[in-house]
């Protein structure tokens, strides 16, 4: 426990640099590409077995676009059903839709849900799956935000950061000792979202 306790405080002041630094940062996208090679490769927590640390060379990321990083409203949900999914590993995870928020990418429109995790302290959770996905990104999608893990790219004035040249792979995409929340319908995009972290090529 006391290691996964270091890597969530790990990840939560990488996360905080980025900030400072602000996410479209050049130094903050390599800052954060860089630390999380280190997370995978020597941490007692890594995604990662032993044996896939003993080739891993680092994750892969496709060049920043700020294009794909927006600042957007919250749009409150008063009555939003919980979500829940029985088959993650530390038990019966639930969250509870709380907002949406609008998307104009280049590359199309569309909508999210962002959830609160439901638990003690909470966090927001915003999980998402688009037309990369068992192309050139896990087919299960990737997160965006998980504040319980120490993941905000930051808000102000009701809205939101977006920056989704930091979007991630959850844990079970590397190795199947991990089960993860996964992405619910309504976050599915219909249009490809080309940025973040992708799968290894051969």
């Amino acid at each position: 426990m006391l290691d996964l306790l270091d890597y969530r405080r790990q990840v939560s002041v990488l996360y905080s640099a980025i900030r400072q630094l602000g996410s479209n940062s050049p130094d903050a996208f390599q800052h954060f590409q860089a630390e999380r090679d280190v997370l995978f490769a020597q941490h007692p927590s890594s995604a990662l077995s032993n044996d896939q640390k003993a080739t891993f060379k680092g994750l892969h990321y496709q060049t920043y676009d700020e294009r794909f990083r927006i600042v957007t409203e919250v749009h409150p949900i008063t009555e939003g059903r919980a979500y829940r999914d029985n088959e993650v590993e530390s038990g019966t995870f639930q969250m509870r839709p709380f907002g949406t928020v609008h998307l104009d990418l280049p590359t199309g429109q569309g909508d999210l849900t962002l959830y609160w995790i439901m638990g003690y302290g909470g966090g927001v959770f915003l999980p998402f799956r688009d037309m990369t996905n068992g192309v050139t990104t896990y087919g299960g999608g990737r997160y965006l935000l998980d504040t319980i893990k120490g993941a905000d790219l930051g808000s102000a004035d009701g809205r939101v950061v977006l920056d989704f040249n930091y979007a991630y792979h959850p844990s079970c995409a590397y190795n199947p000792r991990w089960v993860c929340p996964l992405s619910p319908p309504e976050n599915r995009l219909t249009f490809p979202i080309p940025v973040g972290e992708q799968l290894a090529m051969a």
